[in-house]
């Protein structure tokens, strides 16, 4: 049987079935990237909308706190400078008299009641800082650069007076925002003598600075006058001038504006705007748009490459399919037109889809994991701030109720988590006194106008578990949660701060109620201050409180500042000795005079002295009767001499057979021993009468030579020669010669005693003096005696122990005295070949 002819096929079937199937992958990719093409980006600009709001408000919520904490950062310092001790010092002789229309004392350098130190390194300085009286009047004025005083401040006490007790108050002065913060000013006692306000002009540098160098991408900041819509500054001039509209700015900025709640004094509707170019914003709208539209392109060209692929696969296994269907109808049917069979041939392409379902299911599961990971991170981390917070933190809810408690609240109050739960927390925490206000103040929390109020800080009075109350320091912070608002109380126990308070107010007062002498002067000498006990210094120096010190005085503080190191003088007056320290402070440029009445200290110095010259008079009384034997020995020579010639001059004039010349010098002879006899009276008058030490420059070698003279016949007496080594050389010392004569009489006196304790032929003493490195002169006495045990050796110089019978123990402790009061030393040590040595060291006018 023939076989038909087959009939012409149309286009469609012409086409081969993979490029058909392509076409029909392109097809189906195409209107699946259309349809998401209409919907994506409506959601993802929702999206975008949405997020830069919320950026836009958690960004102007950022500046305004930084500008909070720039304001607080000037009110802390004005609490600082207001509490100083140098304004309490020199506010303490002032007295303001009420209605006095003086002009007020302008300076221009750093005046006397402000420390010369740097708080303004980190914040911009104000323009002036005034000192006003309790009635709100002007009476110093510091500038601090070229801007006036605004005349509303210069003219007006009224606005002072209105704003004085607020710590800060932002207002406008000529049209420009200004912040006044005032702080109570306090003398050395305690008394309020007004006030001490910084005036800060709030421009374009106060608003940068703010920010603290923080404006991301050109963002602004400003202060709005929302009744008129316009700006009163801003923290680029530039591009943002003053008294701009709003209406102007919203071309070029995105504007967020928020009330001033932290400043309740102030009666103006000033606002703090945030500005956001929009120029950023578009930037990034595009970057946005641009990442969108190549992720969209991503995935047309994903999911167009994928239906493509699968219909492609598809139709090649059809494709193979037929191809056989078509030979085997080809060989059994002698038919070219394939005949299709009834079969599945979709295997390939649902195996495919179980795929494609199983990876979209890993993939929700691993999404689910890793935020399940996530919220246990986050958990575990507040659990961890919680715990190792230093403040007591304790949240409640809307009615009250505790509902977290950390450990520091447990150690802080005593009261464990278990038993805090669920309890109401101001009458677990607070006594009587504070539980109203603290309900006050959370009943102010919840009132408030903004949807989540800033924070709240007061001090109230806390009650532990068992009974005691103690000072802390509240903050209130609100919490929106999903459905409920929280609050999140932290609590700080100021005990110590309020202790430490105390401590700097009575130590303020400390100098003022002291009995001694307390000044402070500066480096030009003008005494800044003077207790009450410095009256008498005063009237010395000739001046009064706020005056400079005389000539000298301004000189020595001068060079204290420039050598920083202490200085210490005596001041005599005509009934009183005042002892004074001088103790630079280099980095503030004053220096501290602190006196002491020594007068009493004098007088028995000098009741001292007086004893001390007695006793001294005394020990040369009884040196001199133990010495009268030898004295009277020594004074028989000279006066039998003299009987001898004047008898022979007698006997030759009866002869008259002897020339003049034998009787002139018999004459002689007598005058000269007469004179030597006088001589021997006068030394021993000196060396007994009670007179005044006298010091002189003397030769050690004479005064030496001359003791020796007075013991000449007690040493013949003893059988002992005195070897007297001496230097070559003049040996000159500033001394009293009665003294140290009587130093060395008396240790030449010990030696011979010792020396009559041994044998006549092992009798020794020798008396050397000489020069030690150009600066001292050594007198030692030496002799061969029996020596002075080492028991007695340490007590030696012990008042009244002695080593003899009949002795005193007074003379070597007087001669001790006598040596250390001449700067010197003496020292007394054992010989090596037997007997003892005593050195004595005297400064030598040598080197001088």
């Amino acid at each position: 049987m023939p076989l038909k002819r087959p009939h012409k096929l149309s286009l469609s079937r012409r086409i081969p079935m993979p490029l058909m199937s392509v076409m029909i992958g392109l097809f189906c990719g195409l209107l699946v990237w259309a349809l998401l093409d209409q919907v994506q980006p409506q959601a993802l600009r929702s999206i975008f909308n949405q997020e830069l709001e919320t950026r836009l408000d958690q960004q102007a919520r950022e500046t305004l706190i930084r500008f909070d904490n720039y304001v607080l950062a000037h009110t802390s310092t004005a609490r600082l400078l207001a509490n100083h001790r140098q304004l309490a010092n020199y506010l303490e002789p002032v007295y303001w008299f009420k209605g006095d229309t003086d002009r007020p004392k302008q300076y221009r350098s750093t005046p006397p009641w402000l420390p010369r130190s740097t708080l303004w390194q980190s914040l911009v300085r104000p323009s002036h800082i005034l000192l006003l009286d309790n009635d709100g009047g002007i009476r110093e004025i510091y500038q601090l650069g070229e801007r006036p005083l605004p005349a509303e401040l210069a003219g007006a006490t009224e606005l002072l007076l209105s704003e004085q007790r607020v710590q800060a108050n932002l207002t406008t002065l000529g049209d420009l925002p200004y912040l006044l913060i005032s702080e109570t000013a306090e003398d050395a006692t305690g008394t309020e003598m007004g006030f001490l306000m910084l005036v800060a002009p709030i421009d374009a540098q106060f608003l940068a600075a703010s920010q603290q160098g923080v404006s991301p991408n050109g963002v602004l900041v400003g202060i709005l006058e929302a009744d008129e819509q316009r700006f009163l500054a801003s923290s680029d001039q530039f591009r943002l001038p003053p008294q701009q509209r709003l209406s102007a700015a919203e071309s070029d900025f995105l504007v967020t504006a928020q009330s001033f709640s932290e400043y309740e004094g102030s009666t103006l509707n000033l606002q703090f705007a945030t500005l956001v170019p929009r120029s950023v914003v578009e930037a990034m709208r595009d970057r946005v748009a641009g990442l969108e539209r190549r992720q969209r392109l991503v995935a047309a060209f994903t999911f167009v490459s994928v239906f493509t692929l699968v219909f492609f696969l598809l139709s090649a296994r059809l494709n193979k399919i037929l191809q056989r269907v078509s030979r085997f109808s080809q060989r059994a049917l002698g038919s070219k037109q394939p005949v299709i069979e009834r079969g599945n041939q979709l295997f390939v392409l649902e195996d495919w889809i179980h795929q494609f379902i199983q990876l979209v299911r890993d993939t929700r599961e691993e999404m689910r994991q890793q935020h399940e990971t996530e919220m246990h991170e986050s958990e575990m981390l507040k659990q961890a701030i919680m715990e190792t917070a230093l403040d007591s933190i304790i949240t409640i809810d809307r009615q009250g109720v505790i509902i977290e408690y950390n450990p520091t609240a447990e150690q802080t109050f005593g009261h464990c988590r278990e038993e805090a739960l669920g309890k109401v927390f101001a009458e677990l925490i607070f006594n009587g006194e504070s539980r109203p206000r603290f309900i006050l103040l959370l009943a102010d929390v919840l009132s408030s106008r903004d949807r989540l109020p800033d924070e709240m800080r007061h001090e109230l009075t806390a009650v532990k578990r068992d009974g005691a109350v103690f000072p802390v320091e509240l903050a209130i912070k609100p919490i929106r949660l999903k459905n409920r608002l929280a609050f999140t109380i932290y609590m700080h126990d100021i005990s110590n701060r309020r202790r430490i308070e105390l401590e700097i107010r009575s130590l303020a007062k400390f100098a003022s109620e002291s009995p001694s002498p307390i000044l402070r002067v500066n480096r030009r000498g003008v005494i800044l201050y003077a207790n009450g006990a410095s009256d008498q210094l005063l009237s010395y120096w000739g001046c009064e409180r706020a005056q400079t010190l005389p000539l000298y005085w301004r000189h020595r503080v001068t060079d204290i500042l420039g050598s920083g190191e202490d200085w210490q003088t005596q001041v005599i007056g005509a009934t009183w000795v005042y002892s004074l320290l001088l103790t630079p402070v280099v980095d503030l440029g004053y220096v501290n005079i602190y006196g002491r009445d020594i007068t009493a200290e004098r007088e028995a110095e000098r009741q001292a002295r007086e004893h001390q010259q007695e006793l001294i008079h005394v020990s040369r009384l009884s040196t001199m009767g133990e010495m009268a034997t030898g004295l009277a020995h020594e004074l028989n020579q000279p006066l039998s001499a003299i009987a001898n010639y004047a008898n022979g001059s007698v006997r030759r004039l009866q002869a008259s057979d002897r020339g003049a010349e034998d009787i002139l010098y018999a004459l002689g002879q007598i005058t000269a021993q007469a004179d030597r006899a006088g001589e021997i009276i006068k030394r021993l008058r000196a060396l007994v009468g009670k007179q005044t030490p006298v010091r002189r420059i003397a030769d050690i070698n004479e005064v030496a030579r001359e003791v020796c003279s007075f013991v000449e016949f007690a040493a013949r007496k003893a059988g002992v020669v005195i070897e007297q080594e001496f230097s070559l050389g003049t040996l000159p010392v500033k001394i009293d010669v009665v003294q140290i004569e009587q130093v060395l009489l008396n240790l030449i006196r010990n030696a011979l005693d010792a020396l009559l304790e041994i044998p006549e032929d092992e009798r020794s003493l020798v008396i050397q003096t000489s020069c030690r490195e150009g600066e001292w002169v050594l007198i030692r006495v030496l002799d061969s005696g029996a020596g002075i045990r080492d028991a007695d050796m340490d007590r030696l110089f012990e008042p009244f122990y002695t080593t003899k019978e009949s002795g005193m123990g007074m003379g070597l402790v007087i001669s001790r005295t006598i040596i250390e009061d001449h700067n010197g030393t003496i020292t007394a040590e054992q010989r090596a070949e037997g007997g003892t040595c005593f050195s004595i060291l005297l400064p030598s006018t040598l080197s001088r």
